[in-house]
């Protein structure tokens, strides 16, 4: 399977949704968000700098969101130290305990306010369901959180099948990817994962036997990616959701 290749029709019986940054337009919420948390806890920042801090706090060079994946570290332990490592790249004062909470208190009313869903996820998750495929989501947080974020962004009739704690862990381990398909009922083999992440999201899940799908939305990327990685990667790429029902075939 090459990059950017189609499926031919009827090669797909299911396709599982990446929430953030594929379904939802969290990229916009964190901007949202962190322009508040900016203004409070950067009062020296000028705001033509808010889109530095925006850049800083999705790369996560440190990987903190992925520990807490993985079950290394707690929500909160990843969420404080990416607010400190804002703070220290910023110019702002470290905060302890009682600071982060404040902190964490305006980040997450800044989320909640704005969460919507992208331009094109909702007709197309409206076609996949016309063309009578499964459809459903995975992600890599809570069941709860996530829920409560399909259903403010006007979503909430997408399943969420597997959350970070269904089994204790998230992507990319291959077990999650399994119990979703299990739970859509449909072979993985014939089930299609469309996420924002290509190793995470589309190679996992070509890894877990699923065919792979990464939404590389332009000018969305955290970090680049080399031509040659992207190539290897043997995933099918589309620009926007818009062009997935053709991507399958259907």
């Amino acid at each position: 399977m090459g990059v950017s290749s189609g499926l031919g029709a009827g090669c797909v019986d299911g396709v599982l949704f990446d929430i953030d940054d594929t379904l939802v337009d969290t990229r916009g919420a964190f901007r949202a968000a962190l322009a508040g948390t900016s203004g409070a806890f950067l009062p020296d920042l000028p705001a033509e700098r808010y889109g530095e801090v925006l850049t800083l706090w999705r790369a996560d060079s440190n990987g903190y969101f992925r520990q807490y994946a993985n079950g290394t570290i707690g929500p909160d332990a990843q969420r404080m130290a990416r607010a400190n490592e804002v703070q220290e790249a910023f110019g702002g004062r470290v905060l302890d305990a009682a600071a982060y909470r404040d902190w964490a208190e305006l980040f997450e009313a800044g989320l909640r306010g704005v969460w919507a869903a992208h331009d094109d996820a909702v007709r197309t998750v409206a076609e996949l369901r016309a063309a009578g495929v499964a459809v459903g989501a995975l992600s890599n947080a809570p069941v709860a959180y996530q829920l409560r974020k399909l259903e403010r962004a006007g979503l909430g009739s997408v399943p969420l099948l597997v959350g970070l704690d269904t089994l204790g862990f998230g992507k990319p381990d291959p077990r999650v990817f399994l119990e979703a398909c299990r739970l859509l009922g449909t072979d993985p083999a014939r089930t299609a994962y469309v996420g924002d992440e290509l190793d995470i999201d589309a190679q996992a899940a070509t890894r877990a036997g699923l065919v792979g799908i990464w939404l590389d939305r332009p000018g969305s990327r955290r970090f680049e990616i080399a031509a040659a990685d992207i190539a290897a990667a043997g995933v099918i790429v589309v620009p926007g959701l818009a062009e997935l029902r053709a991507t399958l075939g259907l």
